[in-house]
């Protein structure tokens, strides 16, 4: 059977502890007592662990053993903010599909009052992130940045392959650059950051932008994709030359 995993937010060599949401759930729904064993998640590492004690705001287990868990992929997501219900689907599926950051960027077809709320929506987000990774078993939660303009993002120093869905490229997909890139690679796994635009694609300023500071452009294809779909489709290929 299965055991469920819970993401600590204290720990040491020991113990670990959940608090707020997460013990309310596992004290008043489903009852847990001394004993009942789980699987946690601390500092990043999972362990084997067991219910120490149990009260309606916290409860503690004792780890007993560290088990092999999958690391993240070393994708930051660039995503442009679009209508904020898209775009948490969009941040529960990219934290299934492994992603290590989402960055949000505040572009030039963002809507005004969207940009305005962003910073307020980001601990949200990152309650979505977290529900997520702990759903379906991850080892980790991935960071969620706040939220920056567009200019800010593309500029910052290069750490890693960058990749730029562009609706107006049309020689080089995506799969052809990662093929190029892993070859380029040897047995180093690369990193990437990839950016995906707002609903209406960037502005031709921004395409500039991307290009003046290093971005490469690639497509998905002829078929025009919804924001969140082509995160998630992007996203799948890139876990797909990863894994």
């Amino acid at each position: 059977m299965t055991r469920r995993r819970w993401i600590a937010e204290h720990w040491d060599e020991a113990t670990a502890t959940i608090t707020g949401a997460q013990a309310e759930h596992l004290a008043r729904v489903l009852r847990a007592q001394p004993g009942v064993e789980a699987d946690v998640v601390a500092g990043g590492h999972v362990f084997h662990a067991e219910v120490a004690a149990v009260s309606p705001d916290e409860v503690r287990f004792n780890l007993i053993a560290e088990v092999e868990a999958d690391p993240a992929l070393p994708i930051t997501l660039v995503m442009a903010v679009y209508k904020f219900d898209h775009m948490e689907w969009a941040i529960e599926k990219a934290t299934e599909l492994g992603v290590s950051a989402i960055a949000p960027a505040i572009a030039r077809r963002t809507e005004k009052h969207l940009a305005q709320a962003a910073t307020k929506r980001a601990e949200r987000w990152r309650r979505i992130a977290h529900e997520s990774a702990q759903q379906c078993r991850r080892s980790d939660v991935p960071v969620i940045h706040d939220p920056q303009p567009l200019n800010v993002l593309v500029a910052a120093p290069p750490t890693a392959v960058r990749l730029v869905l562009a609706e107006q490229e049309r020689s080089t997909t995506l799969r052809n650059a990662l093929e190029q890139t892993m070859e380029s690679s040897a047995d180093e796994m690369p990193s990437f950051h990839l950016a995906i635009g707002p609903e209406g694609g960037w502005a031709p300023n921004e395409e500039a932008l991307f290009d003046a500071n290093g971005w490469r452009a690639v497509s998905l294809g002829p078929r025009i994709l919804r924001a969140e779909t082509a995160a998630i489709a992007a996203l799948s290929i890139v876990a797909s030359f990863l894994e």
